[in-house]
């Protein structure tokens, strides 16, 4: 399957009102395809990874999928939670465990269209529900060096986009400051010792 381009030029991420809303437009629509979208949420597969993957690239028992060849032209392994699970336990059912995952659907566009419309939410893309899966690791504490080997980022660059998501990491380091300092030390309250260094710094500027 041909790569498609990625919009990595913003973030946009589902909230959890929308998901709720968007799940129960595809329930209503096209329940066959819920399956997809949790499986999406949850691996953060990109569109031609998640509709290129074959059944021979899942393994249940390793709780792993094998992406074979990613953007990046390398292979990565993907872990799989309990909803990811139940997600290819429903597209077993349909597929009879053979062939494309997805069903051998080229793409999701027709029906996600649809369905984003139906819960009124607006710019939104299949591929937002990779930066959903990124957002929610992040927000939940999750390294982004974790992150980036989940994503399968080549680089650590793409992936720090989404640390500004963890305020709650940020705010503890700076409260660090707020902390009872240790009792001065020798070196730092000899003036003699330190004055004549702060001298030579401001010759050498």
């Amino acid at each position: 399957m041909q790569h498609r381009l990625e919009d990595n030029t913003r973030i946009r991420f589902l909230l959890p009102d929308e998901e709720t809303a968007l799940r129960t437009a595809i329930e209503a629509k096209c329940p066959e395809h819920l399956p997809e979208f949790v499986l999406a949420l949850n691996t953060g597969l990109r569109l031609s990874e998640q509709y290129g993957l074959t059944w021979a690239d899942v393994s249940i028992a390793r709780r792993i999928l094998t992406v074979q060849r990613s953007k990046n032209g390398s292979t990565r392994h993907v872990p799989l939670n309990r909803a990811a699970l139940c997600a290819l336990d429903d597209l077993r059912k349909q597929t009879g465990g053979t062939g494309f995952v997805c069903g051998g659907a080229p793409e999701p566009r027709r029906w996600f269209g649809a369905a984003l419309a139906d819960a009124k939410i607006a710019g939104f893309s299949w591929h937002c529900l990779r930066h959903t899966f990124a957002s929610r690791l992040v927000m939940a504490g999750v390294d982004i060096r974790t992150v980036q080997e989940l994503l399968g980022h080549k680089t650590i660059a793409m992936t720090v986009r989404y640390s500004h998501l963890a305020p709650k990491h940020t705010l503890a380091a700076v409260e660090r400051l707020d902390a009872p300092q240790d009792s001065p030390t020798d070196t730092t309250t000899d003036t003699g010792a330190s004055a004549q260094p702060t001298a030579q710094t401001v010759m050498l500027q």
